[in-house]
């Protein structure tokens, strides 16, 4: 006997319903965990922020014959990021060594005198004749100067103790654009300086000039602060405590050098100290550290007196911001 067998097509819905349910298991399977819309900038973005550390090993082979073994370790990111995690810093020590060599052979500085930043502009020429002087504006830890390279001559200066005034003004160029104009006033009389940035540049001005007013009437120029201080050093494999010198400055900020360094480790201009707290942890001299930010990193400290110290930083911080630090 012949055996028969019907079979049912399934419904227009019933595949529609096998369908979804197959494309349900599968999206869910397959769904990326990041976002589709990323791009090259986005990839670069946080290469440099984050960073990517490879550890490689790998084999060339042709025709199954090993030739060619690859064994790579290597951290790449941007060179800040590289510096919060304790790298590369002997590379940006002699770099801004250099920097600050090289510098000092172009321009006039004294010896114990820091650029704190640099842009082209000019100043305004009132005798014998009116016109502008053009080169190049430097703000120092001591003065503000106008210099040009070529032919070598100092157009104009200002020491940061004599300056009594810090303004913009709004004037029309012989293009007939409006331009900000800063106008720096001395004893002398009030001189008009053109420069990049002239909002950036009277900010920084005004900072310097405020530090080094607080350091006049505290009596000194010297020091605020300055004693044994251990410094809690970022490393490739961890972290280590330092001993060496601390230094708090009404104009040059805070500073630490080691006993064996050639210059500072550490170098925080006032105006740049946006924090300073006291936290709990195991130093060389007690359980309390000081925790400074306002760099790239935060800085940890270590001293026989802390609070002392603290407070002098807030002081010093204070003084250059018009506020004080946190």
């Amino acid at each position: 006997m012949a055996e028969s067998r019907v079979t049912t097509a399934p419904s227009h819905g019933q595949e529609r319903g096998q369908e979804l349910v197959h494309d349900r298991d599968r999206s869910s399977a397959m769904e990326p965990t990041r976002d589709l819309r990323a791009t090259l900038p986005d990839l670069l973005d946080v290469l440099l922020d984050k960073g990517v550390y490879l550890d490689l090993d790998l084999i060339v082979t042709v025709a199954d014959i090993p030739l060619i073994g690859v064994s790579l370790r290597a951290a790449i990111a941007g060179i800040d990021t590289m510096l919060e995690h304790g790298m590369m810093q002997q590379w940006d020590e002699q770099t801004r060594a250099w920097a600050r060599t090289s510098l000092a052979r172009r321009v006039p500085l004294h010896a114990d005198e820091d650029v704190v930043t640099r842009m082209a502009g000019g100043h305004r020429q009132d005798e014998p004749y009116d016109a502008w002087r053009l080169g190049t504006v430097y703000l120092t830890t001591r003065r503000l100067m106008v210099w040009r390279a070529e032919p070598r001559e100092l157009l104009w200066q200002a020491y940061l103790e004599e300056i009594t005034g810090v303004e913009l003004r709004s004037e029309r160029s012989a293009g007939g654009e409006e331009r900000s104009r800063l106008a720096v006033t001395t004893p002398a009389g009030t001189t008009l300086v053109s420069a990049a940035s002239p909002e950036g540049l009277a900010s920084l001005l005004r900072q310097n000039v405020a530090a080094t007013s607080k350091a006049i009437e505290s009596g000194s120029g010297g020091p605020a602060l300055q004693g044994a201080v251990w410094y809690l050093e970022d490393l490739a494999g961890g972290s280590a405590w330092r001993g060496g010198t601390g230094t708090l400055d009404w104009v040059e900020g805070l500073t630490w050098k080691g006993v064996r360094d050639a210059r500072p480790a550490v170098r925080l201009r006032p105006g740049d100290i946006r924090s300073v707290e006291l936290v709990r942890g195991r130093t060389p001299v007690g359980d309390e550290m000081l925790v400074v930010r306002g760099g790239t990193r935060p800085v940890r400290l270590a001293t026989r007196d802390t609070a002392l110290w603290a407070a002098s930083l807030r002081d010093v911080a204070g003084a250059a911001t018009g506020g004080g630090a946190t």
